[in-house]
């Protein structure tokens, strides 16, 4: 664990509190710090603004217990989007909206000392005009997606239908479903995680279950498919807080796949489908049956979770609309990965 702060100049600091082995530093702040990317964090390692017990370093540093980590991030104007030609993934389009398929390793809206290559940053160059209902540092936006989390994203370009559209989410008429990969094979079919949410009192870049202060967070799960060691599942949102798939399966103890921040583990490999209960020889059949290409590779570098389909009311048509968002490779190779493991052991 490590502890967080932040100084009057923008200055991060963190002690990392917790023996890790062979941790890079890159990887390492990309699970700490949700807001930046996998790009920026190593830009900023490149750029020598981040330093370990006062030394600057390099992406390959590995870090070690009670390692001082400084992060100096730079002076940007606070209210300034620049545009920048990123690709979108457009499922949508009219005049008043858009729907986007977010790609992983994309953070949504600019935040302090990150003021490019997020999704807004790539409207800003795409769109003509987009609604400023939610500031100017999240033109358009009207709810979001954590970093790695890929999938379907709501965007608004007419400020009327931003209000029609949060009044929407705010009485839960959004349809927000989702698919995840899960450690672990899930006894029920299906059930209702009904748990509230708030800050986690040891690491406020976290979320945690808080019976004392925390907000009404509701789940929803349905199985689609089980593997050895693992489960497919169909999850709906009642509400929306922050990272509440993640910390509610956590907490019946089905963490998502390669969630580092809330299950300790930063990738999967084709070895970690297989098992340590697996014998040898079910190892040297599903190489043999060439089931992964390389298994020294990691088959996902995020938390498998995937925004796959949103329903709402259009404001102005007054159209029920609904929009899937396709799967990524990775999500799409773990999928298939593991049908294949299960085939071969039945």
């Amino acid at each position: 664990m490590a502890v967080v702060g932040e100084d009057e100049s923008g200055q991060i600091q963190l002690v990392v509190k917790k023996k890790y082995s062979s941790r890079r530093i890159d990887k390492y702040l990309v699970s700490r710090l949700q807001d930046f990317s996998r790009s920026h964090i190593q830009r900023l390692i490149k750029e020598e603004a981040v330093k370990v017990n006062n030394v600057s370093v390099k992406n390959s540093y590995e870090i070690k217990l009670k390692d001082v980590i400084s992060i100096d991030l730079p002076t940007e104007s606070s209210d300034h989007i620049t545009p920048e030609n990123i690709p979108l993934d457009v499922i949508y389009e009219d005049e008043y909206l858009m729907v986007l398929n977010k790609s992983p390793d994309t953070v949504v809206h600019p935040s302090r000392g990150h003021a490019s290559g997020t999704l807004v940053n790539a409207l800003a160059f795409h769109c003509n005009n987009l609604s400023s209902i939610s500031g100017p540092l999240r033109p358009g936006i009207v709810h979001r997606l954590d970093r790695d989390t890929s999938g379907a994203i709501l965007v608004v370009k007419d400020e009327q239908v931003h209000k029609h559209l949060a009044l929407q989410f705010e009485k839960r008429e959004v349809k927000k479903e989702y698919l995840a990969v899960l450690k672990g094979e899930m006894e029920l079919d299906s059930d209702r995680i009904d748990l509230p949410i708030g800050k986690d009192k040891r690491d406020r870049k976290k979320m945690a279950i808080r019976h004392d202060n925390g907000k009404n967070a509701v789940t929803v799960f349905e199985v689609l498919e089980r593997f050895q060691g693992y489960t497919l599942v169909k999850v709906f949102l009642e509400t929306g807080r922050t990272h509440q798939i993640r910390i509610h399966m956590k907490t019946i103890g089905h963490p998502v796949i390669a969630d580092l921040a809330y299950s300790n583990s930063e990738a999967c490999y084709f070895n970690d489908l297989l098992g340590p209960d697996l014998n040898k020889d079910i190892h040297s059949l599903a190489k043999k049956a060439e089931l992964c290409n390389n298994t020294a590779d990691p088959i996902i570098e995020r938390q498998a979770l995937h925004a796959y389909r949103i329903g709402f009311v259009h404001p102005v048509t007054n159209e029920t609309l609904e929009f899937t968002a396709e799967i990524p490779e990775d999500m799409c190779n773990l999928i298939t990965t593991l049908r294949k493991i299960k085939t071969l052991l039945n």
